[in-house]
């Protein structure tokens, strides 16, 4: 269970060069009080480490998908939802005994990624409690356009469903950008049209049996980064515009190792390695035949993977994590886009591919 989370944390913190990360580069308190206006400022200076009130800050509301799916489902419900994903997204539901079907990305032979509007409408139900979307996507960055985004909405009225969106990259959409870099905050909010006010007061009630209320500080700091938005977005938008440039242009130098297509959206990508190509000789003269693709001894990508972190230290994140079989069969992977360190991640895993070989392919 959480299989990304356990892998990430066998390396997080003994690889040099974190390649996979899915938030921005994190701020520090220095930079983050430096940014803070004066009512802010206030609140940190007078902030008692007691309780604080359980629906959270008033300036501030909180919430969480876990209370939210306890909160809305009950055993015998249906629920749709992306995949693959954030596992809390569905595994919550499964615990609970809710049957899910799970929405899959369509995954494209050059790395690319959608989620097709017609395959999800033919999971609906007419016990379909709920349908959770997570967009933009982690890991493949896939976002809906505006007239798909209606589709759906129309589509979950049809069956009277709840339409619950983890809006974690919300608005990190190329050529704007949103994701704040301060995860280690722990802190979020869940927001509801005016027929589920009710789920409020049931979510503040589990609540009760859980975290109680948020850490003070993070309410405080967190309230300090929502009005310094501006300023902190537009920090974290030209990172990932360099390093999307970056990144095209590594991906450009490698197109024999991997398959790569810019996401729209999000602050990851989800390449994936090149399939395997063999040459043969067509005569006795030596003369090359045309390329053949061959799956015939590809190494699978959590072995790349390994590989790659325990020879030259950079960490990517394997498809494989996700217990979704097309992912870890087409050897897709997950990069981060929000680091400042990417260029150097870069620099590092373009020496060990120099030292596979003249093309860096992979075994």
């Amino acid at each position: 269970m959480f299989a990304p989370k356990r892998y990430f944390a066998k390396w997080e913190f003994t690889a040099p060069h974190l390649l996979c990360c899915s938030d921005c580069e994190p701020l520090t308190l220095a930079e983050l009080l430096e940014l803070a206006d004066e009512d802010s400022k206030k609140r940190w200076r007078e902030l008692r480490l007691g309780y604080t009130e359980t629906r959270g800050l008033p300036v501030l509301p909180t919430g969480g998908i876990f209370l939210a799916m306890r909160a809305l489902l009950k055993p015998v419900d249906h629920v749709v939802v992306t995949y693959p994903g954030y596992q809390s997204l569905y595994q919550v539901a499964l615990s609970m005994g809710c049957q899910v079907d799970r929405w899959e990305a369509e995954l494209a032979e050059d790395g690319g990624a959608r989620f097709d509007v017609g395959a999800f409408k033919a999971l609906l139900r007419p016990t379909t409690r709920l349908v959770v979307v997570n967009f933009p996507h982690n890991p493949t960055g896939a976002l809906p356009s505006a007239h798909e985004w209606g589709q759906l909405v129309e589509a979950c009225r049809g069956v009277d469903a709840v339409l619950f969106s983890d809006e974690m990259y919300r608005q990190m959409v190329f050529p704007c950008c949103q994701v704040f870099g301060l995860p280690g905050l722990r802190i979020g909010w869940l927001a509801v049209q005016p027929p589920l006010y009710d789920v409020l007061s049931r979510v503040a009630e589990l609540k009760d049996w859980t975290t109680i209320c948020n850490s003070a500080p993070s309410e405080v700091l967190a309230l300090m980064a929502l009005r310094a938005r501006e300023a902190i977005l537009h920090r974290n938008l030209s990172i990932a515009r360099a390093n999307l440039a970056e990144l095209e242009g590594f991906m450009a130098r490698h197109e024999g190792v991997f398959r790569y297509r810019p996401p729209p959206a999000g602050s990851v990508a989800f390449p994936r390695l090149a399939p395997r190509v063999h040459m043969s000789l067509a005569d006795g003269k030596g003369k090359e035949s045309e390329e053949q693709q061959s799956q015939e001894e590809e190494e699978g990508v959590e072995a790349f993977c390994d590989r790659v972190v325990g020879s030259c230290g950079v960490l990517l994140l394997p498809g494989t994590v996700y217990d979704h079989p097309p992912s870890a069969a087409r050897r897709h992977f997950r990069l981060g886009l929000g680091r400042r360190s990417l260029p150097q991640c870069l620099e590092v895993l373009e020496g060990f591919l120099a030292g596979e070989g003249d093309r860096g392919e992979a075994r």
